[in-house]
């Protein structure tokens, strides 16, 4: 009987990063998707408060998913509330029933219809 003993079996070999959190490219940092977008660093950060460009803040980093980029993209840009406001006022210019609609609306309120309306 021999008196050796098994060595011990190594530590497996950990993953590389890409492997464990995807393939390289799919996160961006703010600079990268700027340069994806080909805008400015500060046009990024506007267009994520003012137009819901999909990306976060991780402290004091950005961070953005490429296909959430590609996807706000293809999306239409929405109205501002301003024109938004104006598109749905437009919906009723040819009402039949709206002069009526202002006319009880004042008289509720105990005012008088303006000249005009």
């Amino acid at each position: 009987m021999s008196r050796t003993s098994k060595k011990p079996a190594l530590p497996a070999a950990m993953p590389a990063p890409a492997a464990t959190n995807g393939p390289v490219g799919e996160v961006l940092t703010l600079a990268e998707a700027a340069t994806y977008l080909r805008v400015a660093e500060e046009d990024v950060l506007r267009l994520v408060q003012l137009q819901n460009l999909p990306g976060r803040q991780i402290q004091n980093e950005w961070r953005f998913l490429k296909a959430g980029l590609q996807d706000w993209l293809r999306t239409p840009a929405r109205p501002s509330g301003k024109e938004a406001f104006l598109a749905l006022a437009g919906i009723w210019k040819d009402d039949p029933d709206i002069e009526e609609i202002v006319r009880e609306a004042h008289r509720r309120r105990g005012r008088p219809v303006a000249e005009g309306e």
